[in-house]
């Protein structure tokens, strides 16, 4: 199948990639923009995520009520997220309102209003979402592996510290805001039903005027931590690990992901097979690969009991070390298999498509064909992963536990 992927920079910077696909009824898009949970400064941890709510209420001519009114008036399915180095805001809808669409976004992401009266219920939001974590443990060790993994401020929390929260005010999150939002490196990906030269004229109309900011340089510092233990007297042991590997951008991208495939690529997976299934030593154990622009990783988490969390930990860091030791071809056709069916309902999905196509923007500078990334995954061999998994991998582990006590594996040794 041909793929036509169209581009068109604005004089303010921000670059508009457009797929389309006539064969659907519906259009996506995809806005990435720089003010993700790494920009914001020390003491101001969980702004990014107050702001994606208070953005929403009220923008424009429109209150809050009738902001929300007009949203759903078009019958959006809509996402906002914060990760470590941009918000993110993906949008489905119905081809013939993307215009309209892309005008309310106009108005939300350049215009919100901001109410100090609504700001309150933005933060008590926030608060509620980070309170809830301590109903959900897995997501709580997972946050905390990556503040502890990545340098500082890169792995700062995307969902805030209590803290910062309580004493963040109205008149602060809005000054960040307008230094978050820098439009000169922004990305709006568009996929589906469309006209591109209609969506570019549109995006010409409504956000040509959108500034730049001016972020300093991150200061990038790094105090790594092997191992952190949150105390709880739960029933449970939540473990979250991590090890370096290269970034999305490198070369070695497919055969990473062929080995973590390899790892925890479903029920034949051999962290599933070795340490839940023979061992019996967890009841939930899986990896994936998690990148930023420079800097990445394999994390993995494991759920298990206080009797079973040293040995859970000693086996499945054991497996990543048995992977170095050779790997089957029946795990390599597995790992192909896995890849390209994610990759077809990729391309089947507007949503999935206008977020690839901005990730790639982002991360690479470019867009991957569908059949670039075809071939890359075809080619990979028992003797391709093997030879990327000889080097210099896993031999250094961030280990975050939640549970009544430490883990014996990880304390300092005598």
């Amino acid at each position: 199948m041909t793929e036509t992927v169209k581009r068109h920079t604005l004089d303010n910077g921000l670059v508009l990639l457009g797929q389309p696909m006539n064969h659907v009824e519906s259009v996506s898009f995809s806005f990435l923009l720089p003010g993700g949970a790494s920009l914001i400064p020390p003491g101001f941890c969980g702004t990014a995520a107050v702001l994606n709510d208070w953005l929403f209420r009220g923008a424009g001519p429109y209150d809050s009520r009738r902001l929300i009114d007009a949203l759903d008036g078009l019958g959006l399915h809509r996402h906002a997220s914060v990760s470590s180095e941009y918000l993110a805001y993906t949008v489905s809808l119905e081809s013939g309102n993307l215009h309209q669409a892309l005008d309310l976004y106009a108005d939300i992401l350049l215009r919100p209003r901001l109410s100090p009266d609504q700001f309150d219920l933005s933060r008590q939001l926030a608060l509620h979402d980070l309170a809830a974590l301590e109903d959900d443990p897995r997501h709580k060790v997972m946050l905390e592996l990556y503040e502890q993994f990545y340098p500082r401020p890169l792995g700062q929390s995307t969902m805030g510290h209590e803290e910062d929260l309580r004493q963040l005010k109205a008149e602060q999150a809005s000054r960040l805001k307008s230094r978050l939002f820098d439009w000169s490196r922004g990305i709006l990906a568009v996929a589906g039903k469309m006209d591109f030269d209609q969506v570019c004229r549109s995006v010409e109309r409504f956000f040509a005027e959108a500034p730049a900011a001016e972020n300093p340089p991150l200061s990038i510092s790094r105090s790594p931590k092997d191992y952190c233990h949150i105390p709880n007297q739960g029933a449970q042991v939540h473990i979250g690990f991590m090890t370096e590997v290269p970034p999305f951008g490198s070369p070695s991208f497919y055969q990473i992901m062929a080995a973590v495939s390899v790892l925890s690529g479903g029920m034949s997976s051999r962290l599933f097979t070795e340490v839940r299934e023979k061992r019996g030593l967890c009841y939930a154990v899986g990896a994936r690969y998690h990148s930023l622009r420079d800097q990445a990783g394999i994390s993995g988490y494991a759920g298990t009991t206080p009797d079973k969390a040293d040995q859970t930990l000693d086996v499945t860091l054991a497996e990543f070390q048995r992977l170095r030791s050779g790997i089957e071809e029946d795990e390599i056709d597995r790992a192909r298999i896995g890849l390209k069916s994610t990759l077809i309902m990729q391309n089947e999905s507007t949503s999935a498509r206008a977020s690839r196509l901005a990730s790639d923007q982002f991360f690479l500078k470019r867009v991957r064909p569908l059949e670039e990334i075809r071939q890359a995954i075809e080619s990979l061999t028992v003797r391709s992963v093997s030879d990327f998994l000889s080097g210099p991998l896993f031999e250094h582990f961030t280990i975050v536990s939640i549970g009544p006590q430490k883990l014996e594996t990880c304390k300092p040794k005598p």
